[in-house]
């Protein structure tokens, strides 16, 4: 545990300093890293422990942007953010009362409805109601102020995670992940566990969709409920490993690289990269990009020496027949 607080310390200070000497494109792009290593660690705290594949990422996300463009203008900055974390997590309250009774498939199914569902409730109210779609969001902070509200959240998702990693409340989550009606049987109470779980994740999308929102300067439905952000972040807890504390961290900083040299010139390539990612990893690396070790590396070798052997051999069979 005491490394793991040495790290984080040491990767927030380096982060801290990168407004000082970057580029505004380094900032953009370390900001970019921030907010998927805080939404991807929030993330694998709840789903990387339970095994629920939630896609309601952006659903949170989106609800957090959309509170912080409403109320900016009449709360300071932070208590802009901390509002789109409570109203993040009152919704997951609701959705996962609704919800949490499932497993696989049919969760992850009903979460990316319900996403849905909460993109297009919110433009008809806006096309009904409002007249228009979209905020333009007139008190926008600096760069640095936006810089090191994310920073902070992804620090605070991470320390965090080490907190209920060794908590009762984390070992409640992996026992409902390995088991959960053993755990149950134990006395855990997993509707509560997997609730507050739930509703944690979401205070942390909702805070980070609170801080992002003003990089657009405009909001809409179509942006800040944006599938691909939600499908982005679950793809960078996987490929990382959803199991591990630095796993999402490391493939966030990993996706965001690809993300600003492909994505932008090279769209499908970007796409073919990151679903190669996920095949290979799933693969050859089912813990994630976290659990790569020297004989990792040995194994892939002898794996390649055994398949190399077999295919001379066969060539020689037939060429001899």
């Amino acid at each position: 545990m005491q490394r793991d607080w040495l790290i984080l310390l040491a990767l927030a200070g380096w982060a801290l300093a990168v407004p000082h000497y970057g580029s505004d494109f380094v900032v953009s792009l370390a900001l970019s890293c921030l907010m998927y290593a805080a939404l991807a660690s929030s993330w694998s705290l709840f789903c990387g422990a339970t095994r629920y594949m939630s896609l309601a990422t952006a659903a949170f996300f989106g609800i957090g942007a959309y509170t912080s463009a409403l109320t900016l203008e009449q709360l300071p900055w932070l208590g802009a953010v901390g509002l789109g974390a409570v109203v993040a997590a009152v919704v997951a309250l609701v959705m996962g009362a609704a919800v949490l009774h499932l497993r696989g498939t049919y969760f992850a199914v009903l979460t990316f409805g319900m996403t849905e569902l909460i993109r297009h409730a919110i433009s008809y109210w806006e096309k009904q109601v409002s007249g228009t779609v979209g905020r333009v969001l007139t008190v926008v902070p600096e760069r640095d102020t936006v810089y090191l509200t994310v920073l902070g959240l992804a620090v605070l998702a991470l320390a965090v995670a080490i907190v209920v990693r060794r908590s009762r409340f984390g070992l409640a989550l992996n026992g409902i992940g390995a088991d959960e009606q053993r755990a149950q049987t134990l006395g855990v109470n997993t509707r509560l566990v997997k609730t507050a779980g739930f509703a944690l994740t979401a205070a942390f999308a909702g805070a980070v969709g609170a801080a992002m929102s003003v990089r657009w300067t405009y909001i809409d439905p179509v942006t800040v409920f944006n599938p691909f952000i939600g499908f982005q972040t679950v793809l960078i807890a996987l490929i990382g490993g959803a199991a591990t504390l630095w796993g999402p961290v490391l493939a966030a900083v990993v996706f965001s690289l690809l993300a600003e040299t492909l994505r932008l010139q090279m769209p499908q390539l970007y796409m073919m990269t990151l679903g190669l990612l996920l095949i290979l990893c799933v693969l050859y690396l089912p813990g994630g990009l976290a659990s790569v070790r020297q004989a990792t590396f040995v194994a892939w070798r002898d794996d390649i020496r055994g398949w190399w052997r077999d295919l001379r051999g066969g060539k020689k069979r037939g060429a001899a027949a």
